[in-house]
């Protein structure tokens, strides 16, 4: 999935330290602007420098916490919720102008308290990173209402000062950590749960590469599931150039192919000590009108010749038509993959549906794993804004994006998948996930004609 509306969209993304300098000075406004590749790269690439080590640099500098601001990260209502917001301040603004004879007092901290009943229920939500998430909420306040104010602005000095003590140590803690060695912690513990030698396991993920927002956390985060389940092949989408060459520097133990060098897009990751690359493929989309392609590799696991493949299909409702060709051609190369190889099919297809209905369900010989495992009702739902607020929309969205196909060999032992999981459930210190999708992770086994 790609949806372009900022959690702030009455103002254009900055880069982290373009928005820490924004704090004092009276506000512009801008216009709204839509999330790029080229303008997520450059947002990671302000936050995040990969030193040669992988070394993380803390993204937001050490702000003392005074007692004319009060922080605040992004609405938990949603853009409704920044909307009125942002209107409430204009509002007090002008009360303020009305009342500035002889009441500039009781105006500010009337303005303070209520700014502060607005954002209560986020501060609650939020209160261990309110620091981390100054940049994206700090200029939906009115910067000249700050300034007039200051003298007189009482905010709640416990709270605030409660917030900035741990996001200073979260700071520090993640400051002194190298994704190196984060990834390889995560490695080495992972080791005393892995999977027997013969059971594959594939991890497909649209990690959101476009959201640069808290990429503090988020980049640490997804590093630290790549190492903790440390699979044997990972299929990735809206990767872009900056996180590319972070994984690249930390993720050696991987050999990478990807679906293109610009913009954002897909790859697969082979986990040499266990998968050797035969050759790969990329199949383009002839009528796409987002870049979309088709990504494969043969490989070698086991003893037996596999076929991984990804995609991540066009976007949005309205090109369904267009999803749905480029689906037909997925099926089309997973279908004359030669008999002896099995085929695995992992990506975002953007699919509802009433989609795959409409082509008359799954063809013959191809396989939806997850109605294989039994429709199991916690992998349901891979883009759910009811439960990931990643991506704020104006209504609750469920849906299976994600999707995982399997066509087993036509001839010698078939692979059948044993588990599905969710990954990257767990909501971070910022308030936000990993992603606006949930990972999904797969184990097979290979079972000879006799056992089945």
């Amino acid at each position: 999935c790609v949806y372009n509306r900022s959690r702030n969209r009455n103002r254009a993304p900055h880069s982290v330290s373009a928005d820490l300098q924004l704090i004092g000075k009276p506000k512009q406004r801008a216009a709204p602007v839509t999330q790029t590749p080229q303008r997520a790269g450059q947002e990671l690439s302000a936050a995040v420098r990969c030193e040669g080590s992988g070394r993380i640099s803390a993204i937001t500098p050490t702000i003392t916490v005074s007692r004319s601001h009060t922080y605040t990260g992004a609405p938990a209502g949603g853009d409704r919720d920044s909307s009125k917001s942002s209107e409430a301040s204009k509002g007090h603004k002008k009360t303020g102008k009305k009342k500035k004879q002889g009441k500039k007092k009781h105006s500010a901290k009337g303005k303070d308290q209520t700014l502060t009943e607005e954002t209560s229920a986020h501060q609650c939500v939020n209160s261990e990173h309110t620091q981390s998430r100054t940049t994206c909420d700090q200029s939906t306040q009115t910067e000249t209402e700050s300034t007039q104010t200051q003298a007189t602005q009482t905010p709640p000095l416990q709270c605030t000062h409660t917030q900035s003590t741990e996001s200073r140590s979260t700071q520090t803690s993640i400051s002194k950590l190298t994704l190196k060695q984060l990834y390889e912690g995560q490695v080495s513990k992972g080791q005393d749960q892995a999977s027997s030698a013969d059971q594959l396991t594939v991890l497909t993920w649209n990690i959101d590469g476009l959201d640069g927002e808290d990429l503090k956390e988020r980049i640490p985060s997804l590093l630290e599931y790549l190492g903790k389940y440390h699979v044997d092949v990972v299929l990735l989408q809206e990767l872009i150039p900056p996180y590319l060459k972070i994984l690249q520097d930390i993720m050696k133990d991987y050999e990478f192919l990807e679906g293109s060098d610009n913009g954002y897009f897909t790859a697969i990751l082979l986990r040499r000590s266990r998968v050797e690359l035969l050759e790969s493929n990329i199949v383009k989309y002839p009528t796409t009108e987002m870049t979309r392609n088709l990504l494969m590799a043969t490989a070698k696991f086991s003893g037996h010749q596999l076929c991984f493949m990804t995609s991540h299909l066009e976007s949005l409702k309205i090109s369904s038509q267009e999803r749905l060709n480029q689906l037909r051609r997925v099926w089309k190369r997973m279908k004359e993959a030669a008999d002896s190889q099995t085929v695995i099919f992992g990506g975002d297809t953007n699919l509802r549906d009433w989609e795959v209905k409409k082509l008359g369900g799954v063809p013959d010989g191809i396989l939806d794993v997850w109605e294989m495992l039994g429709e199991p009702e916690d992998c349901r739902y891979t883009w759910d804004t009811v439960n990931n607020n990643n991506k704020e929309i104006p209504f609750p969205a469920r849906l299976r994006f994600d999707r995982v196909y399997l066509r087993t060999a036509r001839e010698g032992p078939q692979l059948r998948p044993d588990s599905m999981t969710l990954v990257g459930l767990e909501k971070l210190k910022c308030g936000r996930f990993t992603s606006d999708h949930w990972g999904i992770l797969c184990t097979f086994s290979f079972q000879s004609q006799i056992e089945q």
